[in-house]
């Protein structure tokens, strides 16, 4: 499944981000969780802290002592993160992740969280990095929350890992002739809370609203397969989602017959492992670790597996996001 990325204006980025096919078989979680437990079963294990790690000096020692970096994740968002049949969890950044482990001498311990509680958890020291499908963007940068404008934190630094786009998807068949977000404008979207999806309804609400139109009424959830959820049972009329979520879950949720996208992506930006302020030791070594990854072909390899291809980056930037 493809889908081309068109400019929307109202929309906060300056570059567009295609996102290429998902050809990935697996289980849609229809629930989600925030129980700030450890995944013990992620991929990149012990094995990551043993063997040649050229980066392994980059880390700060805390780290390097402890052989582990506690990752903050919402890890139901198939197929960026998510837990397979077993109980393991795995999916792009896993991978990512496991791959950047081997560079470091050190294993990424995924650890599961609702979305909005993420950048609150790297500031209590909960966790060392989050990695979640997180779109770098200025106001996580800078700690402004995006819907009041308001300083509420110090911010997070980024390093860049991949791009995409932002789909809407709807009930199989039941599209409400929906194509564009301008579409949207008298129908109700159900999404995940503070991801750029997010964002972007409220700003198309206020868009509907200004244009003298019925508003996109807006309910949000804690996780992604919530919101499916409340469309599945004709609450919602459409979904948002990046569009490697929103393809894995037409391919997949009820056998492939449960949703279908609609219109094109709009245009998103950088996913980027957020770290504090103050920790830039080690920000530049996950950049340096994603960027041997993508020289020494590793990265390809993964972004292939999971037929994200068009995401893929050959630069490992920190915070390139745009706005």
């Amino acid at each position: 499944m493809t889908a081309r990325t068109t400019r929307r204006t109202t929309a906060k980025r300056t570059r567009l981000a295609a996102v290429g096919s998902i050809a990935v078989a697996g289980t849609l979680l229809l629930t989600g969780c925030g129980d700030q437990t450890k995944d013990e079963g992620s991929e990149g294990g012990a094995s990551a802290a043993t063997g040649a790690a050229p980066l392994a000096d980059r880390l700060p020692q805390a780290i390097r002592d402890k052989g582990v970096i506690r990752v903050g994740s919402d890890i139901a968002y198939a197929p960026v993160e998510y837990k397979d049949d077993s109980g393991r969890t795995v999916g792009i950044d896993p991978d990512i992740a496991a791959a950047m482990g081997k560079q470091l001498g050190v294993e990424f311990e995924f650890q599961n969280a609702t979305f909005d509680t993420l950048i609150g958890g790297i500031a209590a020291k909960r966790y060392d990095v989050a990695m979640s499908a997180m779109t770098d963007t200025k106001p996580r940068q800078e700690g402004i929350d995006s819907e009041t404008g308001k300083k509420v934190g110090a911010g997070v630094d980024f390093v860049d890992y991949f791009t995409a786009g932002v789909s809407l998807y709807t009930n199989a068949g039941d599209t409400k002739g929906i194509k564009t977000w301008d579409d949207l404008c008298g129908r109700t979207m159900a999404v995940q809370r503070n991801t750029f999806s997010h964002d972007l309804a409220r700003d198309q609400a206020k868009k509907c609203t200004d244009a003298g139109k019925k508003t996109l009424r807006i309910e949000d959830f804690a996780t992604n397969p919530e919101a499916e959820t409340r469309m599945r049972s004709k609450g919602a009329d459409v979904v948002s989602a990046d569009f490697p979520i929103a393809a894995y879950s037409v391919k997949n949720a009820g056998g492939g017959t449960y949703f279908e996208i609609v219109g094109d992506q709009v245009e998103a930006g950088p996913y980027g492992i957020a770290v504090a302020k103050d920790n830039t030791q080690l920000r530049d070594a996950l950049q340096a670790a994603v960027q041997a990854i993508i020289d020494n072909g590793e990265y390809e390899e993964i972004v292939k597996k999971w037929g994200v291809e068009d995401g893929a980056i050959t630069e490992a930037r920190i915070n390139g996001g745009g706005s």
